[in-house]
């Protein structure tokens, strides 16, 4: 008896269904609008964070605060719309892939679909937030900032526990970013063939800025967390507005704040054209 026949059926009927749903073309078209939603929110929290840096008159900002950027501007209620309809495509990607455990064009390791289902469901959230944001639930600053969750969890029994682990599980993202930049490992999940030489030099050249510069992001955010574990202090913990913050208060502030603010938006760029070339 094979280990197949083993599995029950509610298990065999999902994995079909997700190989269904993973094989129509609306998914593929879903996948790729989710890569350009993806990059235009970088894109925002990147510009608003140069343009901080320039002393034009920026800020530092969420993800969450860049949907509201969306929404103020012309037609941004149809902005917003198109931007939550690609953000969940993009969270319905990773997640099937996660489940499936392969694309139409390469399979996954264990570790990369615990890293899909992770982001899956972070962009999921981000989904619910966008719309949240549209229905007017969720118009302006935000109640659940990173300081009072971080204190709610830190009075749970094994809170420290928890928040220390969540810490060190971002800067472990963060170094995996790193990784993925300096190796070129990013590479592997796009259809460089198809890319003309100069296309693949920019394309590359994007790829490894916007992972450097998502490493120093994800690590600052995840020292800020084992930080509040360590010191039983939630005011040391950090968001993403907090992090690029945190940089433009450093000695070379402006310039560090300016680098990585240009390197998400390299990544920005890089998540837009990969919605041409991700293998899906």
């Amino acid at each position: 008896m094979t280990t197949t026949s083993l599995r029950p059926g509610p298990v065999r009927s999902a994995q079909r269904g997700g190989e269904e749903v993973a094989h129509r073309p609306e998914f593929e078209w879903l996948a790729r609008a989710g890569l350009v939603a993806r990059g235009v929110v970088y894109g925002i929290v990147g510009i608003l964070a140069l343009k901080l840096a320039v002393g034009s008159g920026g800020k530092a900002t969420t993800q969450r605060g860049a949907l509201i950027t969306i929404a103020n501007q012309p037609f941004g209620h149809a902005l917003l719309i198109v931007t939550a309809i690609g953000l969940g495509g993009y969270a319905l990607w990773r997640l099937v892939r996660a489940g499936i455990g392969h694309g139409t064009e390469q399979d996954d390791s264990s570790f990369r679909r615990v890293a899909g289902a992770a982001s899956g469901l972070a962009y999921a959230a981000l989904c619910v937030t966008a719309v949240k944001i549209l229905t007017g639930a969720s118009s302006s600053g935000g109640s659940n900032s990173p300081r009072k969750t971080t204190g709610g969890v830190l009075d749970w029994t094994g809170g420290t526990v928890i928040v220390g682990v969540a810490g060190a599980i971002l800067i472990g993202v963060a170094l995996f970013q790193g990784y993925k930049g300096v190796s070129k490992k990013f590479l592997d999940d796009s259809k460089t063939r198809e890319m003309s030489r100069e296309v693949k030099r920019g394309f590359t050249a994007i790829g490894i800025f916007g992972h450097l510069a998502r490493m120093v992001v994800f690590g600052l955010i995840g020292y800020g967390l084992v930080k509040a574990a360590v010191d039983y202090d939630p005011r040391t913990a950090i968001g993403l507005d907090g992090a690029l913050s945190k940089l433009s208060h450093n000695s070379y502030g402006p310039f560090l704040l300016g680098v990585v603010a240009a390197g998400l938006i390299g990544f920005a760029l890089y998540s837009i054209a990969d919605a041409r070339y991700a293998k899906i």
